[in-house]
């Protein structure tokens, strides 16, 4: 009897393109202890050394802003800012930081539109996120409100979004969102699917910016298996990557 065997395929590994070309990270959870990401300034500072290590000249960490769970104000997240600048002196790190938010587009954030002054990096960029269950109903009505109000829309990891299509991207980036996909992505840290429709949107050429996500060191362990990969190298090969004009 014939027995029939799946071949997997070996992705070729390429020689390591360290993350220098970018200069900065635009997607960190760094401020300790008000999300889920670092909960004190002494892994703050180890997972900024991680990121130096790696090639990065500047750090924009982004902690998450939730109506219901991370109630972060501009405030407690520029006071924690100030705390991680201060500590980087004190230790003599040379490492650029400043902080944006990642907020997550929610029952309320609409409401908060023209209203609320959200953080942002570089040329007026608002880096939002959605649920993982489903888009939000008024989506394209958010994104053409903030485009209104003078605000640059980059979408966070939108590989995760499984309701996601390829021309769910497309119409996206026609209305003026930039795409940012995550390092893990692009090793399957996620999934396999997740890591498949990262390679097509490097493919499709629609991959504005690429962040870390950095939550914690096993995350940051993690990043230099990304160099060898070749939709890094596709991604970098592009040009379209936003990140080393920050």
């Amino acid at each position: 009897m014939l027995k029939w065997f799946s071949i997997k395929k070996i992705e070729v590994e390429l020689d390591p393109l360290d993350f220098s070309v970018l200069k900065t990270d635009i997607h960190s959870h760094f401020i300790p202890g008000i999300d889920d990401g670092s909960p004190d300034m002494k892994t703050t500072i180890s997972l900024i050394k991680e990121m130096q290590g790696l090639g990065f000249k500047k750090v924009i960490t982004t902690p998450h802003v939730m109506s219901d769970f991370y109630k972060n104000s501009s405030d407690i997240i520029l006071k924690g800012l100030t705390d991680i600048r201060s500590e980087l002196k004190v230790q003599n790190i040379n490492m650029e930081i400043e902080a944006a938010a990642e907020y997550y587009i929610d029952y309320d954030f609409e409401q908060k539109i023209g209203k609320e002054k959200f953080l942002t990096f570089g040329d007026n960029y608002i880096l939002v996120e959605l649920s993982f269950m489903e888009a939000p109903e008024n989506l394209f009505d958010i994104i053409f409100k903030l485009r209104l109000e003078g605000y640059n829309v980059v979408l966070a990891h939108p590989e995760r979004y499984a309701f996601f299509t390829m021309d769910d991207y497309e119409e996206l980036v026609n209305r003026g969102v930039l795409l940012q996909i995550n390092w893990l992505s692009i090793i399957g840290y996620y999934s396999p699917q997740i890591e498949q429709k990262t390679k097509d949107l490097i493919a499709a050429d629609m991959v504005s910016f690429i962040g870390s996500d950095c939550h914690n060191m096993n995350h940051a362990e993690l990043y230099e298996k990304c160099q060898t990969k070749k939709a890094w190298h596709d991604l970098n090969n592009s040009c379209k990557l936003l990140n080393n004009t920050l």
